[in-house]
């Protein structure tokens, strides 16, 4: 199990990525060039199939255990109303995830996925990015590694999601202080929130980078003082992966807002992830196209939970299917290529 010690390992794990096999992707693209069908016909499905190679180390890669990780925290900041819904239903919502009643339960279970709930001391919100860090140094290593300790060898696809009432307004300081534009263009609707609650948005992103911004620093300090425990998390989450090689399916706004620290400063971290979707929140699209990332799906989805995410691992596995089920054309005895 990966597991960073302090700031000093983490970022240590962040400047050493390992990369995609190569010799796997070259033997991927090799089969796909002999399947029953006209070169580039399928598509996505075609380069989702040689990513996956890629990063699992084989010419037919599987997606036989997925593992859909679920992340939960409570944020300080929802005191100032900018959530449609109370802090309380966050726990709320952990329970109906363990009872089954979800929408990331149905979603997951259609997709083949076990999943993994992680509440993350739910009880104890985080500090008001507004007048203070969201966490301690500890706790946002402790966050980082409740993240990394969802990745285990064997599994196939990593799913990423979470449930965080107000988590909304972290993740678009997050991404404000980190590429340089103004609050009001990365603040959304989140729940729900009327014109009235998007202000109070906007006011609190504004508060948040005047009072961090300059102490802003490195990726641990971004995640530590503007972000919260299930963003961490899903940060801590995806550079475990990728020190094992696990390849993971991002969900929406947060799922990307978590990433988007170590992509600053390490642009490579994105290589082994795909974007599930472009959510309906209104800077995801802008942060896809910053972190070079083009979305599977654009249904209008706002959900979070990892519903997106759920949605979309149903198109990698199409993907795979295709990929090793399909016939060369020596096996199928058609003659010559399509």
């Amino acid at each position: 199990m990966i597991r960073f010690d302090d700031r000093a390992a983490f970022a240590a794990a962040l400047a050493q990525l390992p990369m995609p096999d190569e010799a796997a992707v070259k033997a991927a693209a090799a089969r796909q060039g002999v399947l029953t069908k006209p070169p580039g016909s399928l598509g996505r499905l075609e380069d989702i199939a040689l990513f996956m190679a890629g990063w699992q180390g084989r010419e037919r890669p599987r997606a036989e255990r997925i593992r859909a990780a679920i992340f939960a925290g409570n944020h300080g900041v929802a005191a100032r109303g900018v959530s449609a819904f109370p802090a309380e239903v966050t726990a709320q919502m952990v329970a109906n995830f363990r009872n089954g009643g979800a929408a990331i339960n149905a979603l997951a279970g259609a997709c083949g996925a076990e999943l993994s709930v992680v509440a993350l001391d739910l009880e104890r919100a985080t500090g008001d990015i507004c007048v203070a860090p969201a966490m301690s140094e500890a706790e946002c290593l402790e966050a980082l590694n409740a993240g990394a300790a969802v990745v285990e060898p064997g599994i196939d696809l990593l799913l990423l999601g979470e449930m965080g009432i107000a988590n909304t307004t972290p993740a678009a300081a997050l991404c404000a202080q980190l590429f340089g534009e103004a609050a009001d263009l990365w603040v959304g609707r989140g729940t729900g929130v009327d014109a009235h609650g998007l202000a109070r948005k906007v006011e609190a992103v504004t508060l948040a980078l005047a009072l961090h911004g300059d102490a802003c620093g490195d990726a641990f300090e971004v995640l530590r003082r503007l972000g919260g425990r299930e963003i961490a998390a899903m940060a801590g989450a995806v550079l475990a992966a990728r020190m094992m090689r696990v390849p993971v399916m991002l969900d929406g706004f947060i799922g990307c807002a978590a990433v988007a620290p170590l992509a600053q400063a390490a642009p490579a971290i994105t290589g082994h992830c795909l974007a599930a979707h472009m959510s309906a929140e209104a800077g995801h699209g802008r942060l896809l196209e910053i972190l070079g990332l083009e979305p599977l799906l654009h249904l209008r989805m706002r959900l979070g939970e990892g519903s997106g995410a759920a949605v979309a691992a149903q198109i990698v596995r199409s993907a795979l299917a295709a990929h090793d089920g399909m016939a060369t054309f020596a096996e199928a005895a058609v003659a010559g290529a399509l």
